[in-house]
């Protein structure tokens, strides 16, 4: 004749810790507690994978409006270099363009620094 088992029955041996002390629970209670470890790992790597995954996000965004701020300084930049807004700021402080060419300025090596002699 087989035991039955009530649902009060294995309730109050649950609630009651007699599983704990059985032999095969007791025997395998290192790979338990090596389950155990395991599943707090995978659940911590979950969380710091998630933060990473956060911070690549936000620096995206970050570079994205970097770029676009050194398109418009460079943008900037270059219609300040033109020639003709160069000579608009020059005139400012009383500069004029020259009319002559460039021209070569020709030199020794002795003339360069004369206390050798």
């Amino acid at each position: 004749m087989k035991k039955t088992y009530t649902s009060r029955k294995v309730v109050k041996e649950f609630l009651g810790g007699d599983y704990l002390s059985k032999e095969g629970v007791a025997g395998n209670l290192s790979y338990i507690l090596f389950v155990a470890l395991l599943a707090m790992i995978y659940i911590g790597n979950t969380y710091y994978t998630e933060k990473k995954l956060k911070d690549i996000e936000r620096t995206k965004g970050e570079l994205k409006e970097l770029h676009y701020k050194y398109i418009n300084t460079k943008s900037i930049l270059m219609f300040q270099g033109r020639q003709s807004e160069i000579l608009k700021r020059a005139m400012k402080y009383g500069l004029q363009e020259t009319t002559l060419p460039p021209y070569k300025i020709l030199y020794s090596a002795g003339e360069l620094n004369p206390n050798q002699q």
